[in-house]
Formats: C-alpha cells, structure tokens, sequence
C-alpha cells in the first residue's frame, strides 16, 4: 500500500471517471489498494437500494475489502441530487481523512464531480419548492418533451447537452433560470473557472468509439440475463412509478411502456441500448469541456496494470501520492 504525500497544502483527491461501461470499476480497486484509498460513489443511481442489475451495482465481492460511500444507502422512492450528493460525499470525505486515507470519487456523473470539485453550492430554496411541483405537475401532464422545450427557450445551450428524458436535470434547469434568471449553461461556464480547493488529479478513462458501444450492448444483454427485467418490475409492483427521481434512470424508465404494453421486450431492450449510448456520448461531451483533466485511452496500453502504474505516475508527480 502507498502512503498519502502532504508536499501540498491542500488536500488530496482523487478522481476517477470516464463514460458508462468503460471498465472504471475494477480500476477503482486497485488504485485504491495502491494509494491506499476508499471509494466514494459519484453515480447518480448506485445510490438506491433495490436497484442493483441496472445501475451495474458494484458487489461485495467486487468491493475486494474496499470501503465504499454512497452505495446503497437511500430508498427509490426518495430524491437524490446534486445537494445530497455533496453533502454526503463531503461526510464521506471527512471520514476516510480521519483515518488516513485517501479519498477516491469513482463514477460517470460529471455534474455531481464538478459541484465537489470546486466547491459549487446548488442549494435549493424552500420558497420554490411551489415551482418545482409545477414542473412536476407538467411533467405528469404533458411529458418530459413538453418540459425540455420549455428549457430550449430559455436556455438553448444547456437543453442542447441534456436529453429530454433526465427530467431530473431539466426540471434543476428550469428551476436555476426561475430562481437567479440566470442561464444554467452560463452559470456552469463561470464555476469552471473556479479553484479547486483541493490537490487532486481526475483521470477521465476512455476508449475507442466502437468497442465502448459494442461493450455497452453486450453489458444490457448480460444484465437482461441477470434479470433485469425482473428487477424493475418488482419496483414497478412495489408502486414504485417513473414520475421518481430513480425511475428515471436508464434501464428502468424503458420499461414502463412494456409493462403497460405500448412496447414489446425486444423494442424495450433496443431502447435501453440506444439511451445508454446516447448517454455515453454525453458523457464524453462533459468531461471534454472540463479543465485539468487527465485523459487515460485504454487502446495506448496492453493491460489494466500498465493503466494504473501510468495513473501512479502521475499522482506522484502532482504530489499526491509518494509511492
């Protein structure tokens, strides 16, 4: 196990992310036993309980001892955000420092990484908390393309990253330009040019076009194998219904229209392969636009060990890890 270099005032961290399917997990365990970390979940899904095929829920086993924060820690049926997850994860933070550790932030939501990386405060008002059950109320009514044309009027750039899907993130959109009439879009291109009050090196893992879709296919048939299918229509019987934060991930939120037969299963599955490669696209878009990011390209290495010794490299030249 390495040890935690203090040559820098701040504090350590360590970033690891990249788009869906791309092999983050395994590599997250490894680094971790080289540095001496523990893991902290930024996935906007592996939070919830009950959901465990679909998000690609990391296991025990897979977890090799390796403590993790931020998995499987709040019910479906309550609301995870970009607040929570930085209050939780700054906790987390805390706790892993406390006994010399490392922390670790290991998952695909650029959103969640950006606010903990730079400190960003998206803290609600209780005063609109009025506004946002309207645009829940739209929601239900008219549909998420309703509510994302609603977000293309008045803030055309952010609506041109975000699918009409993620309500989640239209409806916190919306919500931003009613509150501050402000453009999200505008708002997160001045907190890109915030500091960071830590030293921290985020790695983003990449890899070719083709074989990451290819990996994304094959990946839904294994979890259709495992019994997604199932899963999600235990929740859906257990009255969990899509208008939820969690039903509105992928792999999920697909399966609504079959189980109210206005699709078949194969048309279900083709469904979840398309969105998960649309999401992986966008993915790749966030980090592109972010600054000081490490890009790791899988295809430049033979294997998974020569990938993390490339990433100890670079953690002992910005001073955050001495070997």
């Amino acid at each position: 196990m390495g040890t935690i270099s203090k040559t820098n005032s701040r504090e350590p961290l360590i970033i690891l992310t990249g788009p869906t399917a791309v092999g983050k997990t395994n590599l997250s365990i490894q680094l971790a036993k080289a540095v001496g970390g523990e893991i902290i979940s930024a996935d906007s899904m592996q939070i919830y309980k009950k959901m465990n095929i679909g998000t690609a829920k990391i296991t025990p086993e897979e977890m090799d001892g390796i403590p993790h924060y931020l998995v499987d820690e709040m019910d479906p049926s309550e609301e995870f955000n970009v607040v929570e997850f930085k209050r939780r994860a700054l906790k987390a933070m805390e706790q892993i420092r406390r006994r010399g550790r490392i922390p670790i932030i290991v998952g695909g939501t650029g959103f969640y990484i950006q606010a903990l990386l730079y400190d960003i405060d998206f803290s609600s008002h209780d005063e609109e908390e009025g506004y946002r059950k309207e645009l829940r109320r739209l929601l239900s009514e008219k549909g998420s393309r309703y509510l994302h044309g609603m977000l293309e009027e008045v803030d055309p750039e952010y609506a041109a990253s975000v699918h009409s899907n993620n309500a989640k993130r239209v409806i916190r959109a919306l919500e931003f330009y009613h509150e501050t009439g402000e453009k999200l879009s505008e708002h997160n291109r001045q907190q890109r040019e915030r500091i960071s009050p830590y030293n921290f090196a985020c790695f983003v893992l990449e890899m070719n076009r083709e074989d990451l879709y290819k990996r994304i296919n094959e990946r839904v048939d294994r979890m259709m194998g495992e019994g997604l299918e199932e899963e999600v229509r235990s929740l859906w019987q257990a009255g969990y219904g899509r208008d939820l934060v969690s039903m509105q991930g992928i792999g999920y939120k697909e399966f609504f229209d079959y189980f109210e037969k206005k699709a078949s299963l194969e048309e279900t599955v083709d469904q979840i392969k398309k969105d998960t490669r649309h999401f992986a696209k966008r993915q790749l878009t966030w980090f592109r636009r972010e600054r000081e990011i490490v890009w790791i390209s899988k295809g430049n290495f033979s294997d998974e060990k020569q990938v993390l010794d490339e990433m100890l490299k670079i953690l002992k030249t910005k001073g955050i890890y001495s070997g």
